[in-house]
């Protein structure tokens, strides 16, 4: 990864950023919250930003209908989350990959 390789993702990261914080609030912490709950159990390949920026797509198309937030997310936001990541592979995976591969060979 050269530097401006680092510099373009920057750029992208702060127009998604700005793309965030053009949305109502209520969007702007219900997506906060999800991006907290994302990273934390999200997809190994969130960092490429795509599941990110199709929330944001999302959600502005929800505001263009006039909808609120949990009309399209429902109440439960964390369940959302997990469904939006349900066939990805996560760092909860790995984690349990991982543990299952120590356990193998401590068996051994």
């Amino acid at each position: 990864m050269g530097i401006q390789d680092i510099i373009e993702g920057k750029r992208q990261w702060r127009a998604h950023l700005a793309r965030v914080k053009a949305l109502p609030p209520d969007y702007q912490i219900v997506y906060k919250e999800m991006q907290r709950y994302l990273f934390k159990v999200g997809p190994v390949d969130l960092p490429d930003g795509r599941l990110l920026s199709g929330i944001v797509d999302f959600f502005e198309e929800g505001v263009a209908d006039g909808k609120g937030v949990l009309q399209l997310t429902g109440k439960d936001v964390a369940a959302f989350c997990d469904d939006l990541v349900k066939d990805s592979r996560t760092y909860a995976d790995l984690y349990q990959e991982s543990l299952s591969r120590e356990h193998g060979t401590a068996e051994r």
